[in-house]
């Protein structure tokens, strides 16, 4: 009986220690400091990215140019040449597309696919610290790290996901992986992240990101891969985040 007791006790004593180290985490700060990783920057980021699917047995590539600033992006196609010249422009969550052939630039929806299993969103809209209200939920291992988990959900409109289950590193406040929700909590893809860029800002060396692989959740074999390079800290002119400019 005396050891039941003990036992119930420590289980007791470990479950409240546990919401203790939760509660010592802001999940909002967590977000801000993963998201810089991922290209949120109010002093501006560029970079490239390469993204890669297999879909059905199809294989396809494009690569981008990404001009980021906080809520603002710019997204050129760079290869391959027959779809030069078309570019995704976000608004804050407004995106706008655009291709030499259009009269104007059309609005699009940050859910919209991409390419395979990569949404519009996934290619520059990082600010999950703005699109989603988050808490933490537990802690696991992933890939060997010590994470904190969350679960994330949408507070506005043309958010890319309605929900998200999200591990942060707890040592390296990076995003390690993430299962993207629907509105009922089914998983429809799981994204893992590995971080071998870095980039100076201000003096200070901060992890970037090099590989976002989604997967399908359903059926493994169809994924899309999207590969980082050449990140750096640069200023960009407000004009090419006016969506009046891709006419000229």
């Amino acid at each position: 009986m005396k050891s039941q007791v003990l036992q119930y006790a420590l289980g007791v004593f470990l479950a409240v220690s546990s919401l203790h180290a939760f509660a010592a985490e802001d999940p909002k700060q967590l977000l801000e400091e993963s998201d810089r990783a991922r290209g949120a920057s109010k002093k501006g980021v560029s970079w490239k990215v390469k993204l890669d699917t297999t879909e059905d047995g199809d294989t396809s590539s494009t690569t981008y140019k990404v001009r980021s600033v906080m809520n603002n992006a710019n997204v050129e196609v760079v290869e391959p040449a027959r779809s030069k010249g078309e570019v995704l422009l976000f608004n804050d969550r407004t995106i706008w597309f655009y291709k030499p052939s259009l009269k104007k630039p059309v609005a699009i929806s940050a859910r919209q696919k991409l390419s395979g299993q990569a949404a519009n969103g996934d290619i520059a809209s990082t600010n999950y610290a703005r699109d989603y209200s988050g808490k933490i939920v537990g802690e696991e291992k992933v890939n060997g790290e010590d994470c904190y988990v969350l679960e994330l959900k949408s507070v506005g409109e043309n958010t890319t996901y309605d929900g998200i289950k999200y591990w942060i590193s707890k040592k390296k406040k990076l995003g390690i992986k993430a299962d993207f929700l629907s509105l009922q909590g089914k998983s429809l893809k799981t994204a893992e992240f590995k971080y071998a860029n870095a980039l100076t800002a201000d003096g200070k060396k901060i992890d970037f990101v090099s590989e976002m692989k989604v997967v399908d959740a359903q059926n493994k074999d169809n994924f899309s891969v999207m590969t980082y390079t050449s990140p750096k800290v640069e200023s960009a002119p407000a004009s090419i985040f006016n969506v009046n400019n891709l006419l000229r």
